[in-house]
């Protein structure tokens, strides 16, 4: 297809459109600079300058020899799948959904909250946060030992993870990230124009050495997952949570976000980094345990970092919703949500799928929380082998920056009874795809 355009962001809007509307598929490889910029006959720095812009829109990758292309997976496609990824017929092992028998009724919560406000509506001023969702978040956090002296409510984990680094980080900045780790948090980088910093993982969070190699490094920040770590699993160790606050010790200045989306269905014990630097923040989003739809995560950090959050918010949406932050309120109070039996279907599942695989000779990891990491030589041939058998995994290389190959399974919507026949599957499609790495 040809590109059009004399300037930057004129190129870069021709570009833009041609993926839209579909001319540019997924992998699809841009001209080089010097080859497109001789073919427009502008200066090689213009062609440059539109390619950046994409970038950072999230709609292209650098690929080192292999050039500039499409991504697979653009910034504005849903989180956890790509087109067509479980068709109807298809079992869901792919989706990182929680388990809807788990999930709460909302409609009383709904119901108590409409009845707390006859003839009430919040008004532009009004405060963002209420104070009875204020109460309960102190509480929360005060049981886990998290300072809660500054708070905010922000539309989910991953708003509140965006909010701390917009609103205090530049693009162009490094930011340490869990590799492999959540697609959503390297998803927010490109789109903020921000670097990863890829640090090791094992199933007791970051690797201490790796993280201090990336702050030497001069990485300004660090995004770390507190428990059911996506995609493997990790959840930080009391020695762990040690040894990473020392690596911090001789950062001071860093920026440490702790994402505690775990909070309500994971069954380990919580630890975190919050407090370990002098700028913190500590998202706990309810989306896993509460319903992804109530929009909500509380959030604590230092007083800088709170006010910083709550400006952009103000300069923003101005809120989260009163109505979500009243339903939660009433599910809390209510103990609509039991985090013990929640946890403890999860790790259940979670828990024989490793076993079940281990008896098969396939190595998986799957400390806490939804998913189970099976390291593969082929993503590629396993997710299309495990796809005929019937069962669709998500293919690593959305979570992946360096680290090895693997496909992520979740047991959300895997049945105990079901366990054997996905653990055989799984096996014969590594097998299929190569010996497991």
């Amino acid at each position: 297809m040809a590109i059009t355009g004399r300037g930057s962001n004129e190129i870069a809007d021709s570009v833009e459109s041609a993926i839209a509307d579909g001319r540019l598929g997924a992998g699809a490889a841009l001209p080089p600079i010097r080859d497109l910029a001789g073919d427009l006959g502008v200066n090689p720095n213009t062609v440059a300058a539109a390619y950046r812009m994409l970038r950072e829109r999230g709609l292209v990758e650098t690929a080192g020899r292999r050039g500039t292309r499409v991504r697979p997976h653009p910034l504005g496609a849903p989180r956890e799948t790509e087109a067509g990824t479980v068709p109807p017929g298809i079992r869901d092992a792919a989706t990182g959904n929680p388990d809807p028998r788990l999930l709460p009724d909302l409609a009383p919560a709904l119901a108590a909250a409409a009845r707390r406000r006859p003839g009430h509506h919040a008004l532009y001023g009004d405060p963002p946060l209420l104070p009875r969702t204020a109460e309960i978040a102190r509480e929360i956090f005060a049981a886990d030992g998290v300072p809660a002296d500054q708070l905010a409510a922000t539309s989910g984990a991953l708003d509140g993870i965006d909010r701390v680094l917009r609103s205090s980080l530049r693009p162009g900045d490094a930011v340490v990230v869990e590799d492999p780790g959540w697609s959503s948090t390297l998803r927010l980088l490109t789109a903020l124009g921000m670097r990863p910093a890829p640090v090791g993982v094992d199933d007791e969070g970051m690797l201490p050495d790796a993280l201090r190699a990336a702050l030497r490094g001069g990485a300004r920040a660090l995004v770390v997952t507190d428990r059911a770590q996506n995609p493997i699993g990790a959840a930080l160790s009391p020695q762990r949570e040690t040894a990473l606050r020392a690596v911090l010790a001789d950062h001071p200045d860093v920026l440490t976000v702790d994402d505690d989306h775990g909070f309500g269905f994971a069954g380990v014990p919580f630890h975190s980094l919050a407090g370990a630097t002098r700028r913190w923040a500590l998202v706990r989003s309810v989306a896993k345990a509460y319903g992804p739809d109530l929009r909500l995560a509380l959030l604590a950090g230092d007083a800088v970092t709170a006010e910083r959050v709550r400006a952009l918010q103000q300069a923003g949406p101005g809120w989260v919703s009163t109505v979500l932050q009243e339903a939660f309120a009433e599910l809390w109070r209510s103990r609509a949500v039991d985090p013990e039996r929640v946890s403890r279907s999860y790790d259940e599942r979670r828990d024989a799928l490793v076993s079940r695989l281990a008896e098969r000779g396939v190595a998986a990891r799957g400390r806490s929380g939804v998913n189970v990491w099976v390291p593969v030589a082929d993503e590629a041939a396993a997710v299309t082998a495990l796809h005929a058998r019937g069962w669709a995994v998500a293919p690593g290389r959305r979570f992946r920056v360096n680290s090895a190959p693997g496909i992520r399974v979740t047991v959300s919507a895997v049945d105990a009874a079901e366990t054997d026949r996905l653990a055989a599957d799984i096996a014969s499609s590594v097998r299929a795809g190569g010996p497991p790495v």
